[in-house]
């Protein structure tokens, strides 16, 4: 059954970010400490190298996912990728306004600025049977206020940021409890942790 799930790589002290955007070469060295090769479909990420362990949960997560959910933030701190994300799947980019040179929507991006609602439901759309990703952060705080996350999931790496942005933001309705750890796989250089939002 199709889910909608949220999930970060994160430091110990809970910080998917540290201040002005630091802290990722910290948080994703996992992403290049190890054998097994995972492609992306984006012309910008190079492959990710990982323990075997890690490359279990990436390859089954990302085989399960179907469309993804993320903020403007993002999608202009990346640079759309490139043209795909690298999961190779439609991106639901929630905005107040979509981009001047993005006048429709195509099979890599679509737009909606109708809220997290109307972004979720034109996710499982894209989605099918397959699972529904919402970007930590805004979104995943959104997300979780709406009633609308089933899991979430961490990957905790071994690293103290001391300040930054949390994986569910400033929550409002804190606080939340969860079911689990439902999953614990030990990686290289992170903890792969997952977790039930309780209804």
């Amino acid at each position: 059954m199709s889910k909608v799930t949220t999930g970060a790589t994160m430091s110990l002290d809970g910080y998917i970010a540290g201040p002005q955007e630091s802290g990722f070469d910290l948080l994703f060295q996992w992403y290049g400490n190890g054998d097994v090769e995972i492609p992306t479909a984006s012309p910008d990420v190079p492959p990710l190298r990982v323990s075997a362990a890690s490359a279990e949960v990436v390859t089954k997560e990302w085989g399960n996912t179907g469309a993804l959910v993320v903020g403007r933030h993002l999608y202009d701190m990346t640079n759309a990728w490139g043209g795909r994300h690298p999961m190779d799947v439609p991106v639901v980019v929630l905005t107040h306004r979509r981009p001047e040179d993005r006048p429709e929507d195509d099979e890599n991006f679509v737009f909606v600025t109708e809220g997290i609602e109307a972004a979720v439901a034109r996710a499982k759309e894209l989605a099918g049977a397959k699972d529904v990703v919402v970007n930590g952060g805004q979104m995943a705080r959104q997300c979780l206020e709406a009633g609308l996350l089933d899991e979430f999931g961490v990957a905790l790496v071994p690293v103290v940021l001391g300040d930054g942005k949390k994986l569910f933001g400033e929550l409002g309705t804190a606080p939340v409890q969860f079911d689990g750890p439902v999953e614990v796989v030990e990686g290289t250089g992170v903890t792969h942790l997952r977790y039930r939002v309780k209804k």
